[in-house]
């Protein structure tokens, strides 16, 4: 087992990269970024980038499945070749939750990968407040990895390393997680999953996981970007996606989730295993799948429109052709929190999906004993994110990005504080958590 990593670099355009202390990568590594971030059309997977091919498993568990579908990708070039493994393994949650890639699937793609002659290692740079090491183990991967004499690596580890963004509109570089410059290919292996920010989250968007630590976070708080209406972490994707997209996607269907995702959802059950070497093609079934359109994704519109990748079904061949007979429609995020819970407000600007899932979590077990702690008849705020420039008196404000507002009302620090915190905040009972957002319960 070894833990290496390293990434840094999220900046907005007309900032100066020297001032926030990002360390340059030159020389020969410098060549390294360029060949291997910047050249993304030498894929040798994608045989045929115009009409991209994508392959659906179903009918036999994870394993059997992401073998079959690998199955139509010609491989051979991997001799002799390190490969990244890329899952959804940021938090702390069991496999069939939706909310990870199931260990099974990571251990097809690892066996495959190894059958064709390449190193594998497996890395995730996880949300703040969990240990990639932890999540590996807590989720089954550390297992299924030492059993095949596979690294996990801790992307976090290292120090990062700044690549920029030549045709960034919402960024201009990016802090990446150094090992992913050591490795020749990298496959994304994301859950297929709703996401309250950014309608899904797939094999695209699973990339955001090797950017480092705490930057990740950086990209829910960019400013508008001038001349567009689209959210900018809609734009901030597909910027990333120009420097930085998978050689190969296998999106995990086995158990995906809907609503509130990326984890405070409900697990969706399609048992499907998609793979292809064009990501956004990967996508775009995958979005069928769950009954929406690439089209509405901005962040799959954006980057296609700049030609990183196809999602109009039409110009993908997808094998079998009866795939659409395995859509399960997923229920979409509620376009507004606030109407989940009577009697309660959650002002929302700027916050990134780890402090709106925690504060979903808790207002759906606490939301109606908690009114009890506040006067009778009024509405209660809740404010999260970085962007406002003020809240109300008695605002209940959740994690670090409040702080300037702490004295508006009850500060809730953490980034993101978990459940407990909050319950603790507002009553003064203590209570237990565990970090992944999911409260177990509490003691008096």
């Amino acid at each position: 087992m070894c833990n290496n990593s390293g990434s840094r670099s999220i900046s907005v355009p007309r900032l100066n990269v020297q001032q926030l202390g990002i360390p340059k990568y030159f020389g020969r590594e410098r060549k390294f970024i360029s060949m291997n971030l910047l050249n993304l059309k030498d894929n040798p997977f994608l045989i045929r980038p115009s009409r991209p091919r994508v392959f659906v498993a179903r009918g036999g568990g994870p394993y059997s499945n992401t073998r079959a579908a690998l199955g139509g990708i010609d491989l051979s070039s991997l001799r002799g070749k390190r490969v990244l493994l890329k899952p959804n393994a940021g938090r702390i949650a069991s496999p069939g939750s939706g909310i990870i890639t199931d260990p099974r699937v990571v251990a097809a793609a690892i066996d495959v990968l190894k059958e064709g002659g390449a190193e594998v290692a497996v890395g995730e740079s996880p949300i703040v407040g969990v240990r990639a090491l932890d999540a590996f183990d807590a989720i089954g991967i550390t297992r299924i990895a030492e059993e095949r004499g596979c690294r996990i690596i801790d992307l976090d580890a290292r120090p990062p390393v700044e690549v920029p963004v030549p045709e960034g509109l919402a960024i201009d570089s990016i802090r990446l997680c150094a090992d992913v410059l050591e490795y020749d290919f990298i496959v994304s292996i994301p859950v297929m999953k709703t996401h309250m920010h950014t309608g899904v989250t797939l094999a695209v968007k699973n990339m955001k996981g090797c950017l480092w630590g705490r930057s990740k976070v950086a990209l829910h708080m960019l400013p508008p970007v001038e001349g567009s209406s689209e959210r900018s972490i809609n734009i901030a994707i597909a910027d990333l996606s120009g420097v930085l997209r998978p050689h190969l996607a296998i999106i995990d269907g086995t158990v995906g989730m809907e609503g509130m995702g990326p984890s405070a959802g409900e697990p969706r059950e399609l048992g499907v295993i998609v793979v292809s070497a064009d990501c956004f093609a990967a996508d775009a079934v995958a979005c069928g799948l769950m009954g929406t359109r690439a089209e509405d994704v901005p962040y799959l519109r954006i980057g296609a429109e700049r030609g990183y990748g196809v999602i109009d079904l039409d110009r993908i061949e997808v094998t079998p052709e009866n795939w659409r007979d395995w859509i399960v429609p997923f229920s979409p995020p509620p376009a507004n929190l606030s109407i989940e819970f009577s009697g309660i407000n959650i002002l929302d600007k700027n916050s990134c999906s780890a402090c709106q899932s925690t504060l979903f979590l808790f207002l759906k077990r606490y939301g109606d004993s908690i009114l009890d702690y506040f006067p009778d008849g009024a509405s209660v705020n809740f404010a999260i994110g970085k962007g406002h420039p003020d809240v109300p008196a008695g605002t209940v404000c959740v994690g670090n990005c409040m702080a300037r507002h702490q004295n508006r009302g009850i500060f809730i620090p953490g980034c993101p504080p978990v459940g407990s915190e909050i319950l603790h905040g507002i009553t003064g009972e203590p209570s237990i958590d565990r970090k992944d957002g999911h409260i177990e319960g509490n003691k008096s």
